[in-house]
């Protein structure tokens, strides 16, 4: 009984014969399970939940100046303990955490006598795992060369990932930028669109026997300047999808695809998200679980929403007139923020700049002003450059802007996931702290934890965002499918900034040229509470406070940004998505939908049982910026259960 009792607290059993030796590490509730087995050398995971195969027995190890740790290993010893850990954060899908999961450690050495250690931690419906390298006699540092880490599935399986794009690509050469299109449902043996595998975070369906589907998504966090930022490899029947390395061609090829450190060291966590449901995916904490904070803020940073000319008004708004109606216009909204887009320095001059920002600060908001991260990455040409990619530059910049009130900084425009960039990255957040500056990155890897690591960090874009609903028709139409897939995938394991609620109807100034909107005026303000960023873009224009519904208005000046709790009430990705939000003590339930059809979601709250509630809905009609917001007031059960029904490409906001 007291042999039973120990490995139950630890969750692992351990067995050993004449091939193998395997230990089996148990999430606390019991149904998530890690089979850590080494055989002939190598080291291997396998996981399941609730008895079902997730994913397949996979390679572990790396090969680095120390030697090769992925093959001729030796198992020295094994180690457990229990984690609990309680954590507040600022502005993600949750304020306060608590963290419990059971940890084994799998000290091994090489043949040349090196030691690594295999980290796993498995909590419920998360797993993460790492190589941890001890100081070593013969060197003071290490060369992560590559990895053998692997992930495979059962042959059934099915994907949500998006392609890596190729090196010197796109406008201005300015990819990989992790701005590519993803393929719902597709299978794994399709070869990735340019060949060089998938970025982070990866969605997988797996299609298991009787109905029991599951669900892992695959990341990674913790990356800083240690290390590289790491992507998936192609598909490989035999190994599955394996961690990659940058690709030579990135940063216009200067600097190494390998991650050197000094001793001792550790990589950054792989994480897995595993659940029979998508709850789990869409609630996971694991990013921040297993990461420090890395300083502390200097300031209360405060989250908020913005204005920002750009999208709709494009480059000929970046004048000192048209940013004081941006200014006016988030006054107006009780907006904190005004975002002023590239070529400032140019265009308005920095005296003016100066001069707007005490404009700005006169009427309750503060100005973010838009960089360029080159340096060498790209031949992007907007204006300013060559004022973040060093320290001296970066901090002259940044005590000016300081001094006239600016709080915050948009840098865009990166060269890739090379170490250099991965420390560019966390020399432009150390640095903006000292100047009391919160910072969004654009045309950027993933961000991989950096909300609790680094605290004046807000968000990345890392997608396919709004500007292409600008761009073109095509991906005005696909608007509705990215925002109901990213709560999935993208924006589960990270901050997202998508670049704002539309409420144009038409891309362009006037408002009655170029393209459509495709969606309801409804879909863009539940898109405000469910993209999650704690400051976040509400991309209106002047022209919309005469145009917009009172009532529409009024949801827009109170909408939060950032989240005491998050829930995941219903959905698939790319087809529709429910979640419920609470903002103190107040849920926020927002629901969008992707498809051509209208449909009927069943909302079960618990916490609204017997309320009445405020429901915005859409109209009937022919076109979705046809179709009018309805507000009305509505009882949910006194078992918490209210059915609504969500328009083609519309929405549904409850309050």
């Amino acid at each position: 009984m007291k042999k039973q009792f120990i490995l139950t607290l630890f969750a692992a059993v351990l067995s050993w014969n004449a091939q193998a030796q395997t230990t089996s590490v148990t999430s606390p509730d019991g149904k998530l399970s890690v089979s850590v087995s080494f055989r002939e050398g190598k080291a291997y995971y396998a996981v399941d939940y609730d008895g079902q195969p997730m994913v397949s027995e996979s390679r572990l190890g790396a090969k680095t100046s120390l030697g090769d740790f992925s093959s001729n290993l030796t198992l020295v010893g094994t180690t457990e303990k229990s984690i609990d850990n309680t954590y507040r954060m600022r502005g993600t899908k949750c304020s306060q955490v608590r963290y419990v999961a059971r940890q084994a450690n799998f000290e091994t050495k090489n043949d040349k006598g090196e030691r690594m250690t295999i980290t796993f931690n498995v909590s419920n419906n998360d797993i993460a795992f790492r190589y941890v390298f001890p100081a070593s006699k013969s060197a003071n540092a290490i060369i992560v060369e590559n990895e053998a880490t692997a992930f495979r599935f059962p042959q059934s399986t099915t994907t949500f990932i998006c392609p890596q794009s190729g090196t010197a690509m796109g406008w201005m050469k300015s990819k990989p930028s992790y701005e590519e299109e993803y393929k719902p449902d597709a299978p794994m043996d399709v070869k990735s669109r340019y060949g060089e595998g998938y970025t982070f975070p990866c969605l997988f369906h797996i299609h298991g026997d009787k109905q029991q589907d599951g669900w892992v998504l695959v990341s990674e966090t913790g990356t800083n300047g240690q290390y590289v930022g790491c992507h998936l490899s192609d598909y490989d029947a035999a190994s599955g999808y394996t961690v990659a390395f940058p690709m030579k061609g990135e940063n216009r090829g200067v600097g190494d695809t390998s991650a050197a450190m000094p001793l001792p060291a550790a990589t950054p966590w792989r994480t897995l998200t595993v659940g029979r449901s998508l709850a789990p995916i869409v609630e996971t904490t694991i990013p921040y679980d297993v990461v420090d904070e890395q300083y502390r803020p200097s300031t209360d940073y405060k989250p908020g929403r913005y204005t920002w000319s750009w999208l709709i008004w494009q480059d000929n708004s970046i004048n000192m007139a048209d940013q004081k109606q941006f200014v006016d216009l988030a006054s107006r909204m009780g907006y904190e923020y005004c975002l002023v887009d590239g070529c400032w320095d140019v265009t308005i001059g920095r005296d003016s700049i100066a001069a707007l920002s005490r404009y700005a600060q006169q009427r309750g908001v503060s100005l973010m002003l838009w960089y360029n991260s080159n340096g060498i990455a790209n031949d992007a040409p907007q204006t300013p450059r060559n004022c973040m990619n060093t320290a001296l530059a970066r901090q002259k910049e940044m005590a000016w802007m300081k001094q006239i009130g600016v709080k915050g900084i948009k840098v865009d425009f990166f060269g890739g996931d090379k170490q250099m960039t991965m420390q560019l990255y966390e020399d432009i957040l150390n640095d903006a702290n000292h100047y009391g500056l919160q910072v969004i990155f654009h045309g950027c890897t993933l961000p991989r934890g950096w909300e609790r690591m680094y605290p004046n960090y807000v968000a990345s874009e890392a997608v396919l965002a709004s500007e292409n609903v600008y761009f073109s028709d095509y991906f005005a139409k696909q608007e509705p499918f990215q925002l109901t897939l990213h709560p999935f995938c993208r924006n589960a394991v990270a901050a997202m900034d998508w670049g704002g609620s539309i409420f144009n109807n038409y891309m362009s100034r006037d408002n009655k040229s170029r393209h459509k909107r495709c969606t309801t005026v409804t879909f863009e303000m539940a898109a405000a509470l469910v993209n999650q960023s704690s400051i976040n873009c509400i991309a209106m224009t002047p022209n919309n406070l005469n145009e917009l519904d009172a009532t529409v208005l009024d949801f827009l000046k109170k909408v939060p940004t950032a989240w005491d709790e998050t829930r995941f009430l219903a959905g698939y990705p790319g087809k529709y998505v429910v979640l419920a939000r609470r903002h103190g003590d107040r849920w926020y339930i927002a629901g969008l939908n992707a498809e051509e059809k209208a449909i009927s979601v069943n909302i079960d709250m618990k916490e609204l049982a017997g309320q009445r509630v405020a429901l915005y809905s859409d109209t009937k009609a022919a076109a979705p910026i046809e179709a009018a917001c309805k507000l009305k007031e509505v009882k949910v059960d006194k078992k918490g259960r209210l059915t609504v029904t969500m328009q083609p490409n519309g929405g549904v906001v409850i309050l």
